[in-house]
């Protein structure tokens, strides 16, 4: 198993720079706050093929294992990997190091149901019925607000504290009036209360929103990936806008005709990488305190079936790009392709709790011990370090 090792200067830095490093007893943690920093998470739902977005081209099995899977095109990013071809931003990305990549992860779950496998990559636990960023939020000193792009509110993001959701309304706006109404009615709970002013200042800064003019050359899947980061851009961009969003890309569930370099997963692909690139362009000067996690529930097989698509699998591969991350490198274990999990999937080597607990600590400042106990309970105190600048 290879394990990407970061030299000795990046540890010192990421120690450095996360509070990794303590001085009598006191961390030396960030001066700003997780109010200061913006964080977004990219949920593709269906199960994204992990092989074909990061490419193991040096793999002696890889080609013999994909048949016409295998992807002869891409961009090198170093150790014998290579990014799918249509990821153009992301290599941009990579190459002013702002994009960590991190191959053969998944989550605790093992069993291959779409639905399961979300839920538990948004709960981080098979047992616990909350989201984890609705614990962290919890757990927050300076709790940021927070948005789900889409008709409600996502688990990941359900759970006590407040929170809300956004989407591009089909129904006529409510009248004054009956907010007012509302307003009065929910008075007497705050919870209650609390979310509704959520949503009626979130809706205020997302009004008028230009959803059109995003060059895709006509609806489909695409053109909802790039609506939905223009919508999460300008959310965030806003004077008041919330630190913390959540996007839901559909789709990635290919059981038929996948395709290489092209065909229907890299039009997925190429739809993803331009949509990261709105969310970079749509934030602008914020661009440099912000991260963003793209996760997936699970991996797809290894193999080819016989529709010329892939299967549910295990492992998978995950993003963290942004302006505020230490990029331009790949973290964790790598299996290689000798020996598959129960032959079929890429061998889970790699927790994808662990990056997202990262980014937790490093990015917001939040305390190791309270993420330990509260947000990723049973986890375990392994992870990554020198993640965020």
């Amino acid at each position: 198993m290879t394990r990407f090792q970061p030299d000795r200067r990046e540890l010192l830095a990421g120690a450095f720079a996360t509070g990794a490093l303590t001085l009598g007893g006191t961390s030396l943690a960030h001066a700003r706050t997780a109010n200061d920093r913006k964080l977004v998470v990219v949920i593709l739902r269906g199960a994204m093929d992990g092989l074909a977005a990061l490419i193991p081209a040096a793999e002696p099995r890889y080609r013999d294992l994909r048949q016409d899977l295998a992807i002869s095109g891409g961009f090198d990013v170093g150790e014998g990997f290579r990014l799918h071809p249509r990821l153009t931003n992301l290599h941009r990305f990579w190459n002013d190091r702002e994009l960590v990549l991190l191959p053969a992860t998944a989550t605790g779950y093992r069993e291959r149901s779409h639905f399961d496998g979300q839920d538990y990559l948004e709960a981080g636990s098979q047992v616990i019925r909350d989201g984890w960023l609705n614990r962290a939020l919890q757990v927050s000193a300076n709790r940021p607000t927070s948005v789900g792009i889409g008709q409600t509110v996502p688990l990941i993001l359900r759970g006590d504290a407040a929170t809300t959701s956004w989407s591009p309304g089909i129904l006529p706006d409510p009248s004054d009036g009956t907010i007012e109404r509302l307003m009065d009615l929910y008075a007497g709970d705050s919870r209650l209360a609390e979310t509704l002013a959520m949503a009626v200042e979130t809706d205020a800064i997302a009004d008028g929103m230009l959803m059109n003019d995003m060059g895709t050359g006509g609806g489909g899947p695409g053109q909802a990936y790039l609506q939905t980061a223009r919508a999460a851009a300008n959310l965030l961009a806003a004077p008041d806008g919330p630190g913390l969003a959540v996007i839901s890309l559909d789709g990635w569930d290919t059981h038929v005709r996948q395709g290489s370099d092209d065909g229907q997963l890299a039009n997925r692909l190429g739809a993803l990488d331009a949509a990261l690139a709105i969310l970079r362009d749509g934030l602008q000067a914020q661009w440099s305190d912000t991260a963003v996690l793209v996760l997936t529930e699970f991996g797809r097989t290894v193999r080819a079936n016989g529709s010329g698509g892939t299967d549910h699998g295990t492992a998978g591969t995950a993003f963290l790009l942004g302006g505020a991350v230490r990029g331009g490198r790949l973290i964790g274990d790598w299996p290689g392709l000798d020996t598959l999990h129960e032959d079929r999937d890429l061998v889970p080597a790699n927790r994808t709790e662990n990056l997202c607990r990262t980014v937790l600590a490093e990015h917001w400042g939040l305390d190791r011990r309270a993420l330990d106990q509260r947000v990723f309970p049973g986890l375990g105190s392994s992870g990554f370090r020198g993640l965020i600048g």
